[in-house]
């Protein structure tokens, strides 16, 4: 096996919360990972548009694993302008040198169980290693009984040095219960979101009332700001 271990955590990240870091950091220690790049998703296939811009959930990546050595965030889906596929990710990273067995997608067993909605299914699956974590209400044991094609892919990061072609490694963690939506709910409420995000997260959502409904409903007045305004953390 080759030493190079990229581990690639995408999302909307509206905003990046404990949760996901935690999935994340599951996958790098299960797997000995060498890098984990955080990529930013532009607009969703599958999931509602974004609230905050894709300037801010980007620095709010940034800002989160800050003090993470072997992580850095990636804009590499913001300047496409169109649905962010996970297919086509693992397609750049082909292009750029990288092999299938080099690359492991990070992801929370609660999407996975969706795999076979996505776009390139089943060939996706040949692209990367997947690296599926538990969630709260949903630990990864429960993948086999869901996806039963799958079985010949499924393992364990025990057996990973066993592996030649890419696999689907079930990691049993314990990660943080939130979720977006929740930060979201209650930032609007002016409810406190400490411990749900790190701490340079939350200062940013507060700063710039990312979340905050004012009296029309309409969101803080950064909320829509370019996503060419500015970045705080050189990328590709």
């Amino acid at each position: 096996m080759t030493g190079r271990r990229i581990g690639i955590l995408g999302g909307t990240f509206d905003p990046i919360h404990c949760g996901h870091l935690d999935v994340g950091q599951a996958a790098e220690s299960a797997l000995a990972l060498t890098q984990v790049v955080v990529i930013t998703a532009n607009i969703p296939p599958h999931r509602p548009q974004p609230i905050a811009s894709s300037y801010h959930r980007f620095a709010m990546v940034a800002l989160a694993i800050s003090g993470q050595e072997r992580w850095r965030a990636s804009d590499l889906e913001l300047g496409i302008g169109s649905p962010s596929f996970t297919t086509g990710t693992l397609q750049h990273f082909h292009a750029q040198g990288f092999a299938a067995t080099e690359l492991f997608f990070i992801i929370g067993a609660d999407a996975f169980a969706e795999i076979e909605s996505w776009k390139d299914y089943p060939a996706i699956l040949d692209r990367a290693h997947f690296a599926v974590v538990s969630r709260p209400g949903f630990p990864a044991s429960e993948i086999p009984g869901r996806l039963t094609a799958l079985a010949p892919r499924l393992t364990t990061p025990a057996d990973f040095e066993l592996r030649r072609t890419p696999s689907i490694f079930l990691i049993n963690a314990s990660t943080a219960n939130v979720s977006a939506t929740a930060i979201r709910q209650r930032s609007a409420t002016g409810e406190s979101i400490a411990g749900l995000v790190p701490p340079t997260v939350r200062q940013h959502i507060e700063r710039h009332a990312l979340y905050a409904a004012s009296s029309t409903g309409e969101l803080g007045a950064d909320a829509h700001r370019s996503p060419t305004a500015g970045r705080l953390h050189g990328q590709n």
